[in-house]
C-alpha cells in the first residue's frame, strides 16, 4: 500500500479490498516452529527414526538441505510441512536451462508430492555468502526456472526462495540503517525482491544473535542476545524503535534493507537460528545453559506471535537449527554443536518447539556456563581421540605442504621426530600449523581429525607450538 499511496483516491476501494484479502490470508498463517534436518555425520539416526525424533521434538516444519528422497518418503503422510533445497552447485546450470529445471522437479519433487508436504523450495543455501560472485547473478534466473517448473507440473502449493545470512547486508545498525551490500544491491536483491514479492514467497533469512554477542562481547550484552535482559533497551536513534533483544534487532535490519529497495511488505521467514551448545577452547559462550536459554527463549517469542518492533504483531515461521551435532560439518566447533538431539537420538537438554512447554515448566536444570569469558591461556592443536589413522596421513602432509618450516622438528633428525609415530608427528604438524595459519582463517579441524586442548603435548626437548590467548 505505501508504493500506491500518492495514486489518488481512485484505488481507495481497490486498496481496502486488497488490504482486507490480505489481511484475511494472514490471519490462516499461524506461527509454526521447525527444524533444520542437516546430514553432516557419520553416526545419525535412520531418517524413519529422525522423523520420529522430529514428532517428539513438536515440530511442525522441518527443513532438509537436498532432496533426500529417504526422509521424504519418511516424511509422507505425517502432516510435517517440508522445505526442500537445490543444492548450490546446480544453481548455474538450472539458470540458463528449463528443460534442465524441468528435469530436476520432474526427478526431485514430482515423486513425493503431495503425499510428502513440501511448501518451500530453497535455490540455494547462502549463496551470497560465497565469493564466486558469477553464482549471485545467477540466482535469480534460477528461482524463476525453478517456479516455471514447479508450475508445469501442476505443483502450485510451493513457494520458492533462497537462504540469506546476516551477511548480504553492509550495514545493520541501527536498524533503520539496515543497507544490503552495494556489490549486489541492484544486480541480485532487487530483482530477488520483485520476484519474491510477486510470488508472495518469503525472505529467508539466518539469524544468530550468537555470532555478533561472541564478537563483542564487551559492548553487547549476553543477556540482550539470549532474551534474558530485564533492564536493558535500546532505542534506534532512526526510526525510535524500542528494543529488547539481539534477534529483533538483526530480523528488523533486513526488514529496513528491503523497505530501502521499495519492498516494505515482503513477509520473513527464519531460515535458521540457534545457538551452539559447545565449541572450542577458543570459542566463548558455547554451552548447554545458553542454547537451552536461546532456543526456549526463542520459540516463546516466535510462537507468541509477537513480532517484531519494525512489524509488530506479524508472524515470524522458523526453523531452529539443527535436529543434531553433525560431527562432520567443517569450521570451528562450534559448527559441530548446535543440535538439539546428540546422534544417538537422546536430548541435549528439554525443549518443546510447539511453544505450549513454559520456560520454568522444563524440570531438568542446567548445567552452569563456564566459558562465558574468554579463555585467556595456551592451546594446542592435537590429533582427535579415536581419529581414523589412516586419514591421518594425508592431513598431516597437507600440515607440511604449507611450507614456512611448519614440519621441520618431526623430520629425522630433529627435535621432534621421536617418538617416530604419525600420530604424534599429526599433533606436532597440526599446532604448527594452527599457531601459524590461525589468523588468517586456519582452523583446528582438518576433517574431523584434530581437537584442541589446553595440556601442554611437548615432551623434553620437543616443544609444540601453540595459539595464546
Amino acid at each position: 500500500m505505501v508504493a500506491l499511496k500518492n495514486m489518488g483516491h481512485l484505488v481507495f476501494l481497490p486498496l481496502l479490498i486488497l488490504s482486507i484479502l490480505i489481511s484475511t490470508s494472514s490471519a490462516k498463517f499461524t506461527s509454526k516452529v521447525g527444524i533444520n534436518y542437516g546430514q553432516l555425520g557419520n553416526n545419525l539416526p535412520s531418517p524413519s527414526k529422525s522423523v520420529e525424533l522430529i514428532k517428539s521434538l513438536k515440530a511442525k516444519l522441518v527443513k532438509i538441505y537436498d532432496t533426500n528422497p529417504k526422509i521424504l518418503n519418511s516424511l509422507k503422510h505425517t502432516n510435517i510441512k517440508v522445505s526442500v533445497m537445490l543444492p548450490n552447485e546446480l544453481i548455474s546450470n538450472i539458470s540458463s536451462n528449463q528443460t534442465l529445471s524441468d528435469l530436476w522437479v520432474r526427478s526431485n519433487v514430482q515423486p513425493f508430492y503431495p503425499h510428502t508436504k513440501i511448501r518451500y523450495l530453497l535455490v540455494g543455501n547462502e549463496i551470497i555468502s560465497s565469493t564466486d560472485n558469477k553464482t549471485w547473478y545467477n540466482l535469480v534466473p534460477a528461482m524463476r526456472k525453478i517456479k516455471s517448473s514447479l508450475k508445469a507440473h501442476g505443483i502450485h502449493k510451493v513457494k520458492v526462495g533462497t537462504s540469506c545470512a546476516m551477511d548480504v547486508l553492509e550495514s545493520s545498525y541501527p536498524p533503520s540503517n539496515g543497507t544490503f551490500r552495494a556489490d549486489i544491491s541492484g544486480r541480485v536483491m532487487k530483482p530477488m525482491l520483485q520476484f519474491l514479492n510477486k510470488t508472495r514467497s518469503f525472505f529467508f533469512l539466518d539469524a544468530y544473535p550468537y555470532f555478533p554477542w561472541s564478537s563483542d562481547p564487551t559492548n553487547i550484552k549476553l543477556d540482550y542476545a539470549l532474551f534474558e535482559s530485564k533492564n536493558f533497551t535500546y532505542t534506534d536513534p532512526g526510526s525510535g524503535l524500542v528494543y529488547t533483544n539481539l534477534f529483533d534487532q538483526m530480523v528488523d535490519a533486513v526488514i529496513f534493507a528491503m523497505r530501502r529497495l521499495g519492498y516494505p511488505g515482503i513477509r520473513v521467514w527464519i531460515a535458521e537460528t540457534g545457538w551452539p551448545n559447545g565449541g572450542d577452547f577458543d570459542q566463548i559462550g558455547c554451552n548447554i545453559y545458553n542454547a537451552a536459554t536461546y532456543n526456549r527463549n526463542v520459540v516463546k517469542k516466535l510462537t507468541s506471535e509477537s513480532g517484531t518492533p519494525a512489524r509488530p504483531g506479524k508472524v515470524l515461521p522458523s526453523f531452529i537449527f539443527s535436529l543434531y551435532n553433525e560431527n562432520q560439518k567443517p569450521g570451528p566447533g562450534t559448527e559441530r554443536h548446535f543440535g538439539l538431539l546428540y546422534p544417538n537420538g537422546s536430548k541435549i537438554y528439554e525443549i518443546d518447539l510447539s511453544g505450549e512447554t513454559q520456560v520454568w515448566e522444563y524440570e531438568k536444570p542446567l548445567p552452569k556456563p563456564t566459558n562465558d569469558e574468554k579463555y585467556k591461556g595456551k592451546i594446542w592443536c592435537v590429533v582427535a581421540k579415536g581419529a581414523n589413522s589412516s586419514e591421518v596421513g594425508a592431513a598431516l602432509s597437507y600440515a607440511c605442504s604449507q611450507g614456512n618450516k611448519t614440519c621441520d622438528p618431526v623430520q629425522p633428525g630433529g627435535k621432534c621426530y621421536k617418538p617416530d609415530s604419525p600420530i604424534w608427528h599429526a599433533s606436532y604438524a597440526f599446532s604448527s600449523y594452527w599457531a601459524q595459519f590461525k589468523k588468517v582463517g586456519g582452523t583446528c579441524y582438518f576433517n574431523g581429525l584434530a581437537t584442541q586442548t589446553i595440556k601442554d603435548p611437548s615432551y623434553g626437548s620437543c616443544k609444540f607450538p601453540s595459539v595464546t590467548l
